[in-house]
């Protein structure tokens, strides 16, 4: 089993942690390929720059087309997410729409903890278009820049937390989504700290990637 992750942002370290996160979710005689965007941002914080990064994401992953058994897209955005599943045969998921699905499980209520403002409408558009709008409490933000926030891991996960916090208080969020691919570590880290499930989108697609694998297989043994 072959799984390719694509890092939509040019960011090799970023690339380096989510593979490390998802490598440690992967069964035995999994193999894990990842791909770093070869143009675009670091940090992808705005919709222009999501965009843009759908179009790579389609290239690395059509060039790669015959090496991998399935596809997990790192950007909470999900870019590139309908163009690939329209494209491939093989299962295709994001981690905006995986965490989204499992926050929402058992008709729970859900917000997002998260550091990037001009996204904030893209995460409405997605829980909208997967039937959740109602379930959906809305985005708490860290305090701060994006980027200066993800290079200073304890005040990001600081930050973090106050806007879990407020989610789950204020908000009546029953489960917070740690929106980001960039946040996989702050999303580990802050996993257990509340008495309600800290979602890591990192670890929602991997799971969503292997129920999409077992459906698939058994459509094929039916």
């Amino acid at each position: 089993m072959r799984i390719l992750l694509i890092n939509p942002n040019t960011s090799t370290q970023t690339s380096a942690m989510m593979a490390r996160i998802v490598s440690d979710l992967l069964p035995a005689g999994c193999k894990l390929v990842s791909l770093t965007a070869p143009r675009g941002v670091a940090m992808i914080v705005n919709e222009a720059q999501l965009q843009f990064a759908t179009d790579v994401v389609v290239e690395l992953a059509l060039a790669h087309k015959n090496s991998f058994d399935a596809v997990l897209i790192g950007a909470f955005g999900d870019p590139g997410l309908d163009e690939l599943r329209a494209l491939l045969h093989q299962p295709v998921t994001g981690i905006c729409e995986a965490s989204m699905l499992e926050a929402a499980k058992a008709g729970r209520r859900f917000g997002i903890a998260t550091v990037t403002p001009d996204l904030v409408a893209c995460f409405v558009r997605k829980a909208r278009a997967l039937g959740l709008e109602s379930r959906f409490c809305g985005t708490r933000l860290a305090d701060g820049d994006p980027l200066q926030l993800t290079a200073d891991f304890a005040r990001l996960t600081a930050e973090l937390a106050i806007a879990v916090d407020k989610s789950w208080r204020i908000d009546g969020a029953e489960a917070v989504i740690i929106g980001g691919g960039p946040l996989g570590d702050a999303a580990t880290s802050l996993a257990g700290r509340f008495p309600i499930p800290i979602i890591s989108p990192l670890a929602a697609a991997v799971r969503q990637l292997f129920a999409m694998l077992a459906e698939q297989d058994g459509a094929i043994n039916r």
